[in-house]
């Protein structure tokens, strides 16, 4: 998680030169407000990484994945009470038949899911930090890895100090593979830092299934976990849910051509109507 911070950084530290981001970014940290949410943005992602670190090396990745199953109906609940975002009937629907499937999926593991739910709401929280804020992607992901790479250097040199870092015990593969940590974590969060800005919250909260879609399938065909029938009954409904979402946007999307009206990409992803 230290070496996701700090390779983090230096990679947007180049996104920065060749956009030429830096004033940009001189001028994002001179606002106390916008620094402050930024570093409060940065206390919950890095919640929701070390979290997710440890699920995944717990072999919990089926339960880490209805974490993010969580997350967009979180999204959804901070865009409507909020932001006084609205939903359509169909995307009611599907929020309600999400919500079925997690408590379907929660009873089925026989225990609150506390991996899931701190999981659902450190990210959920983090995407409305970055909606409120409204700063442009690189420069303020920058900012929040600004805030995390003193504590991310420590630890790194702690690890060093006792001779089990990871670029000591696993030699010049596993070093490549830890700066590769940095454009595999910075180039996702700087689309969704873009997408946060740009769509309602409780759209871009929807869209997010399917990411624990993904996680879910490698749960079950790379790391072999074990799928009990209430789970999967849990998971085929959130797949109901999703289908019901997709069918919304087919629907919008042709209505706004019956209206004479070409939609783009972020017309079709608008589907939540604010106040």
């Amino acid at each position: 998680m230290a070496h996701r911070v700090v390779w983090s950084l230096v990679f947007l530290a180049v996104a920065l030169f060749v956009i030429r981001g830096w004033r940009n970014l001189v001028r994002t940290m001179r606002s106390r407000r916008t620094f402050g949410l930024l570093a409060l943005a940065a206390v919950f992602l890095s919640i929701n990484w070390g979290v997710y670190v440890w699920a995944v090396q717990s072999n919990l990745v089926v339960e880490a994945s209805l974490g993010y199953f969580i997350n967009p109906l979180v999204s959804v609940g901070l865009g409507v009470v909020i932001l006084r975002e609205r939903l359509r009937r169909l995307q009611w629907a599907a929020v309600g038949l999400a919500i079925v499937a997690v408590i379907v999926l929660a009873v089925a593991m026989g225990h609150p899911p506390w991996i899931s739910l701190i999981l659902a709401s450190s990210f959920g929280i983090y995407g409305l930090l970055k909606k409120v804020v409204d700063v442009g992607s690189v420069p303020s992901l920058t900012i929040e890895t600004v805030v995390l790479t003193p504590l991310a250097l420590m630890i790194i040199l702690i690890a060093l100090r006792g001779g089990h870092a990871g670029v000591i015990q696993g030699g010049p593969d596993t070093t490549a593979l830890l700066v590769m940590l940095g454009p595999v974590t910075a180039i996702p969060l700087i689309a969704f830092g873009a997408a946060a800005t740009r769509i309602p919250l409780s759209s871009l909260g929807l869209m997010q299934f399917l990411t624990p879609t993904l996680q879910f399938i490698m749960g079950i065909t790379i790391f072999h976990e074990t799928m009990t029938s209430g789970r999967w009954l849990g998971f085929i409904i959130v797949w109901l849910a999703l289908g019901l979402f997709g069918l919304d946007l087919i629907r919008h999307s042709r209505a706004m051509k019956r209206d004479g009206v070409s939609p783009s990409l972020i017309d079709t992803l608008e589907v939540v109507e604010p106040d």
